[in-house]
Order: structure tokens, then C-alpha cells, then sequence
């Protein structure tokens, strides 16, 4: 199933929203490098819900027709990476994602934080 990566984006985001993810933010990066369109980044606070929103996202997405082309980090969990080509999703545990701040490392490309749409 395709999906444009504006509607995968918005997907990723209420399926993390469902496992209580945190400080969701959108980094636009196709205007700056041709590695990918889009990373999504999120905070859980522990290991294990960092996996809990790793296999949600994981599962919901293969159940809809749309597979994982790699993943890393589900030994460590501190940060678990999901690609799906054109986006790539970040699922950081708040001292990790803090240490790394992937925000500030491509701060030339425009951020945009995601809300809720079910708590907002």
C-alpha cells in the first residue's frame, strides 16, 4: 500500500500518540539532504515504552500494508529508528534524545511540533 509521506507522517504520529508519546516533532529534511524526507522524533519515558511505541508503530503500519525497511535499536531501546524510506522515525527515551538532540543537528532544516488531535 502506498502511502505519501505526508499521510505516513500523520499516521506515525497518532499511532505514537496512542502509546503516549512525547514532544513529537517533524523535521522537513528534503530540502536538505537526499537521505530522506522526513524524521519524526518523539520522547517515551522509559525503555520499555520506547519499544511499546516501536512495535505499535511497527505492527498498525505492516498491518495496514506498509513495512519497516530497517529498524535498530531494540537491544539497546534507548532510541529505536524505524525507516520506511521516506520517513524515519526516532523513538527516544528523554535522556537519550536530549544527549543526541537530533533537533539542533539539523537545524537548518524547518521543525514543526505534531499535537494530539484527540487530547487538543
Amino acid at each position: 500500500m502506498y502511502l505519501s509521506p505526508e499521510l505516513l507522517n500523520q499516521r506515525i504520529a497518532e499511532l505514537i500518540f496512542e502509546k503516549k508519546g512525547s514532544d513529537v516533532k517533524l523535521i522537513e529534511l528534503h530540502k536538505v539532504t537526499t537521505m530522506t524526507d522526513y524524521f519524526i522524533i518523539c520522547s517515551a519515558d522509559s525503555d520499555v515504552q520506547v519499544r511499546a511505541i516501536a512495535d505499535h508503530v511497527e505492527k498498525q503500519l505492516r498491518n495496514e500494508g506498509k513495512k519497516v525497511w530497517f529498524k535498530e535499536g531494540y537491544k539497546s531501546a534507548g532510541w529505536i529508528l524505524l525507516d520506511y524510506i521516506d520517513v524515519v522515525v526516532h523513538i527516544f527515551s528523554t535522556e537519550v534524545r536530549a544527549f543526541y538532540s537530533l533537533e539542533k543537528l539539523w537545524s537548518d532544516a524547518p521543525t514543526r511540533e505534531l499535537k494530539d488531535e484527540l487530547t487538543d
